[in-house]
Order: C-alpha cells, then structure tokens, then sequence
C-alpha cells in the first residue's frame, strides 16, 4: 500500500565527506524528523573527524540547476541554508528564494566548522548580511557567527539578548542564538521574535562534538515543514538535538562525537 506523502524539505548547503555535519547530516535530521529531504549542493569538502583539508565550491550555474529541478518537481514546505562558501553563491541562493518565495526559509550562516576551518569567505559576510538575512524567517547562528556578523563580542546573557535584537534588526523575522559555543555548566539556547525571548537550558556535557549547528537548524525547518508554530518547532528541535547527542559516537580516530539520528 502507498504511504502518505511526508512533507518536503530542501537543504542548500556543503557536502561533508565524513557524514557528521553539512548535507549528510541535513537529510539524516530530515529523515528522522519524518520529513522528506531534498539537496542542492553549494560546496564539496574533504574532511573528517580530524578537520577540513579542502573545499571546492560547485559551479553557479550548477548549484542554479539543482534548485530549479526540486523547485520544478516538488512542492517545497521549507528551505535551510548552511554552508554556502563565497559571496557568489550566497547571492545566487538569495535571488533564487527571493524569486522562489518559500514558505519557511531557515538560514544558518555557517561560517567556521568545528576544527577552527574558515567555511566562508571574509567577503561574503556583507553580501549575506545585506540579501540572504532579511529573507529568513529563521536566523540561527552559534556565538562566534553572531559575533562576527554584528561585530562586536558576546561575551555574557545581557551581550545575548543585546545580539538577539541587533540579529532580528537584520531582517529576520525569528533569531536563534545557539548556546553551544558558551560556557558553563549549562547551554542556553535562546530564541528571539516579536512576543520577546524564550530561553531553553540544558546540562552541558562533557564531549566535543560535530553537526550540531546544522542538525538543530535542519531540525527546525523539518518542524516548520510539518506545520509546527516557530517557538514549538525550536523547543522540538532543541529536544532531538540533545537526544541525538547524547547518543552521539566516535566513527573516527579523532575524539570527536557524531550524532546518532
């Protein structure tokens, strides 16, 4: 007997070779979220458990056709965006979903992986700023992506809330600030919309990890595409995250913990 249709979800984003972050981890979230999950790839990397030793960028016109062929075949429920690499492709992705119009853009501005490997370029900051932000209903960067995109420190919970309203007077229309990157016996993860601030907090636990910023963002979106209201779907995403990485393992040499999906 045919199943039902799950909702459809499309990833912008960069392949990770080692299947813990990017793309790979993008559908994994989708798939589990019960969401079906559609690709166009910005970037190709080589990377693993120990870093990134290369990026290669996918043509513009490439990365143009991949989204014409889902758009033209699938009835797209919601976007995210991760790591798109230059200026370049961040502007051909935001003229492509301002033309696009989805129902729920979900922008995670991916700048620097997990290995201290700078993911996009110096110079594409502006151009993401100035087109790709006002279009997001969701915005969700981690603390050192708000920092270098509003230029200036976060450092303490009154810096968060400043970074929260500075990020939605980008054009956002949703911001969340991933707690992650903090310190502390707990990870605050704060989302912020016109009814004001919603604070989740959970013990921070003792592991270094990798695709945990693309996974709660591929979360969100997977929520929004089922129908979720924004804060629901941040509260749902929050959970799985926490679940996933609690039953996170070490595929490679290096200690670093994937998520289990």
């Amino acid at each position: 007997m045919l199943q039902a249709t799950p909702p459809i979800a499309l990833t912008i984003a960069g392949s990770d070779s080692g299947g813990g972050a990017g793309i790979q981890a993008d559908l994994k979230t989708f798939h589990a979220r019960g969401v079906h999950g559609l690709s166009a790839i910005a970037a190709i990397t080589s990377q693993n458990t120990r870093g990134v030793t290369a990026v290669h960028p996918v043509p513009l016109a490439h990365i143009r056709s991949q989204i014409a062929a889902v758009f033209e075949d699938f009835p797209i429920a919601a976007v995210k965006t991760g790591m798109l690499g230059g200026a370049a492709i961040v502007r051909l992705v935001a003229r492509e979903m301002a033309a696009r119009k989805p129902a729920w853009l979900v922008v995670d501005p991916v700048m620097i992986a997990t290995s201290g490997a700078r993911l996009l370029d110096e110079n594409a900051i502006a151009v993401l700023v100035n087109e790709l932000i006002p279009l997001a209903d969701v915005l969700t960067p981690n603390l050192p992506e708000a920092e270098a995109l509003l230029g200036y420190p976060i450092r303490s919970a009154k810096d968060c809330i400043r970074a929260g309203a500075d990020l939605r007077a980008l054009g956002a229309g949703s911001v969340l600030l991933k707690g992650g990157h903090g310190s502390g016996r707990e990870v605050v993860d704060r989302w912020f919309d016109a009814r004001g601030v919603l604070e989740l907090r959970h013990p921070r636990l003792k592991l270094e990890a990798h695709g945990t910023g693309c996974t709660l963002a591929s979360a969100v979106a997977a929520e929004l595409a089922k129908g979720k209201a924004p804060r629901s779907a941040f509260r749902q995403a929050v959970a799985y995250v926490q679940g996933a990485l609690a039953r996170g393992y070490q595929p490679g040499s290096a200690p670093l913990r994937v998520l289990s999906h």
